[in-house]
């Protein structure tokens, strides 16, 4: 039989946009010494704006002012991960992963197309048919107005070791993605899965699908913890 890499998986429920940063930070520096294994978090945020490295002096795709922001309870927050501006709330299923990719992935391509194909696999198993669009990153799914993104994508990788990951709008409040550009994308809608199926969608059972399509796209062997 093939061993297959342990994979710790961490359900986290709701914590605040720098709680996660600053788990993330500590993990990656314990993965690259070699002190854990491969860990996937699974958490949401409350109502945050995050800007990615493309973003991070240009602003034009958050569409209120930082006070106007705060004034409705949303924060606003630099990363170091890749792509554009995104929103992050309750209801939508964030998920971390920190993966060392030595010796044998390290292919940033590869590895985001991955992560496509979790959650292609993930919301399959409700019903929903999701979809890349070449030259995006995130799943798709088609609609009357044309496509609308279901999932977003933004990674962060030092020394091959990953961090930032992806957000999975389950029961999302959409109105929120009116107060920015989702992803700078002008042209294309943002949808969720209670949306597509006309129902709210259980937070759990939606993890437990994408721990599942997670370990079998990464021939990981998962074991599964609570915060």
């Amino acid at each position: 039989m093939v061993s297959r890499p342990p994979l710790a998986i961490c359900r986290l429920g709701l914590i605040s946009y720098q709680a996660g940063l600053d788990l993330q930070r500590d993990l990656v520096e314990r993965r690259k010494r070699g002190e854990i294994p491969d860990q996937l978090l699974l958490l949401e945020h409350p109502d945050v704006i995050t800007l990615g490295v493309k973003t991070r002096s240009e602003r034009t795709h958050v569409l209120q002012t930082e006070d106007a922001l705060a004034a409705q309870g949303v924060e606003l927050f630099e990363t170091g991960r890749g792509g554009d501006v995104t929103y992050h709330g309750p209801g939508q299923l964030v998920g971390y992963p920190i993966l060392d990719l030595n010796p044998d992935r390290r292919d940033v391509h590869r590895y985001v197309r991955d992560l496509e194909e979790v959650l292609i696999q993930a919301v399959a198993a409700f019903g929903i048919t999701a979809h890349r669009i070449p030259g995006l990153t995130g799943i798709w799914v088609d609609g009357p107005g044309g496509p609308a993104k279901l999932a977003a994508i933004g990674v962060r990788i030092s020394r091959w070791v990953t961090s930032h990951g992806f957000a999975l709008n389950v029961n999302t409040n959409l109105s929120r993605f009116e107060l920015i550009v989702p992803c700078g994308i002008t042209d294309k809608g943002v949808t969720s899965m209670a949306q597509l199926l006309g129902r709210p969608v259980p937070m759990d059972e939606v993890a437990t699908a994408v721990e599942g399509a997670f370990s079998a796209v990464f021939s990981a062997s998962p074991s599964v913890l609570s915060a």
